[in-house]
């Protein structure tokens, strides 16, 4: 039995992995933290991580930014492994969340989603192909709850075509009272914010008289939780202190008996 605390448990995706962990025979939630207060769950919800006074094997975080600072502390101090889901760090708090991986097993996406991570092998090799004779255009598309702009799975996306190019571009999020034409060594980012859409993600390939389109569409939310659960058992499994990430996860997949 896989013991969870769920950070976030009062919000909406953490009602989700709430559900997940419920229907799974292998996992037990333990604890959850969150500021609103125990709201109806069947489990202690603490204000602070530091509260917790039942063992964990594994936190799944899907809260705010705000949250990491104690989280950390807990990973540090107790050795408990941390599924970070939650998107919007600062370079800061990135820095943060290196430092302490070298404690305990910290796994964390910008998207848990299995279908964008093979999207973004995909325009890895896109942009090796097509190279620098096609302009790179990045749009996302989320619900307008979500408070941070560009989302993460955006950067994620635009890290891996830099990562093929074959020159350094530059993000540009806002060409708003720019009177040129377009660099062609950019990457541009936009973002749409509306209604309930859950997360949908294109990236653009524009070249000479053609254009391909790769995008990826989530149709609700628990794709990311069980993504986040899927996590939370592979780091249940991990012995040694690191930054993990999707790569892992696929490739224990793939290797059934590579426990690290």
């Amino acid at each position: 039995m896989i013991r969870i605390a769920i950070s976030g448990c009062n919000g909406h995706m953490g009602r989700v992995v709430e559900e997940i962990c419920l229907a799974d025979p292998e996992i037990s939630i333990v604890a959850g933290f969150d500021l609103l207060g125990n709201g109806d769950h069947d489990f202690p919800v603490y204000s602070s991580p530091a509260e917790l006074k039942d063992g964990a094997d594994v936190v799944i975080d899907f809260s705010s930014p705000a949250a990491l600072k104690g989280l950390l502390e807990l990973a540090r101090t107790r050795c408990i492994p941390l599924v970070l889901a939650t998107t919007g760090y600062s370079a800061e708090q990135l820095a943060a969340v290196d430092e302490a991986a070298r404690s305990a097993p910290i796994f964390r996406s910008g998207n848990m989603s299995l279908g964008i991570n093979l999207l973004l092998e995909l325009v890895k090799r896109a942009a090796a192909v097509l190279g620098g004779d096609y302009d790179v255009e990045i749009v996302e598309r989320h619900h307008h709850r979500k408070v941070d702009a560009p989302s993460g799975t955006a950067l994620m996306l635009a890290d891996a075509a830099a990562e093929a190019l074959p020159y350094r571009p530059e993000y540009v999020y806002d060409r708003q009272g720019v009177r040129k034409p377009r660099d062609p060594r950019e990457i541009g980012i936009s973002s749409v914010r509306g209604g309930t859409i859950v997360g949908d993600h294109e990236v653009i390939f524009a070249g000479r008289d053609e254009v391909i389109e790769l995008r990826h569409s989530a149709q609700s939310r628990e794709v990311f939780a069980s993504g986040a659960v899927r996590a939370a058992k592979f780091l249940a499994g991990v012995r040694s202190p690191g930054l993990y990430s999707m790569a892992d996860l696929v490739a224990a997949t793939e290797r059934p008996s590579g426990l690290l």
